[in-house]
């Protein structure tokens, strides 16, 4: 089964004065649908954009696996545990919260700066926080979340271009840029498909090249 959610239709969030600007596509924070809390181990999928010299001061995080994908822009992370990192575009950050870590995440470029974070619950709670990053994660290179039961995928397929798609009890696509077909459907940017039972599907990109991020996810 495949339940497609379109961009216009998140939650709009942030604090425009500030320079922040979120769509959430589950319940978080002030909204709440009782029907969108989650999917399988995926808790949150949020679309941030930060204006130049904005961002989120040090808050707390705990027992959440927290993926952050950058589409375009620089985002400056520092952290309770001692990391200080830039996340570029196509680089994969992942900051395990375990037993309690608290982080600071800015745009400290001149020029706007647009990411998809995403916040999974854990399998076990506690442990050691940590925090990863992955330069320029490759189309043929999964990054797994074993913590949470799952694994990130990209495809970035030329206009015209088939792409297979895992096969999965749940499957969470996200596209980032472009159009593409899939199960029937067609999805833009910031559009989202949530999968069930996923078998011999496949991600055609519609009229040019696109990207797309896919959460492999155990039952």
């Amino acid at each position: 089964m495949i339940s497609v959610h379109r961009s216009e239709d998140r939650y709009r969030g942030g604090d425009e004065a500030a320079g922040i600007d979120t769509r959430h596509a589950l319940s978080f924070g002030p909204f709440y649908d009782p029907d969108n809390l989650r999917f399988g181990p995926i808790l949150a999928c949020n679309e941030e954009r930060l204006a130049p010299g904005a961002g989120f001061d040090e808050h707390p995080h705990s027992h959440t696996e927290i993926v952050t994908w950058v589409v375009e822009g620089e985002l400056t992370h520092r952290d309770s545990a001692g990391h200080s990192t830039v996340v570029r575009a196509g680089d994969v950050a992942h900051l395990s919260a375990a037993s309690g870590v608290r982080h600071v995440e800015r745009n400290d470029g001149n020029v706007p700066l647009t990411f998809l974070q995403m916040w999974l619950a854990p399998r076990e709670p506690g442990g050691e926080p940590s925090y990863t990053v992955v330069p320029g994660l490759a189309d043929s290179a999964p990054y797994a979340v074993p913590g949470a039961g799952a694994v990130l995928h990209v495809r970035r397929p030329a206009g015209g271009e088939r792409t297979a798609v895992p096969d999965a009890a749940r499957l969470y696509v996200h596209a980032v840029r472009g159009r593409v077909a899939l199960g029937g459907a067609e999805l833009g940017p910031g559009d989202a498909a949530r999968i069930t039972d996923a078998r011999g599907l496949a991600a055609v990109a519609v009229g040019g090249p696109a990207e797309l991020l896919m959460w492999e996810l155990a039952g």
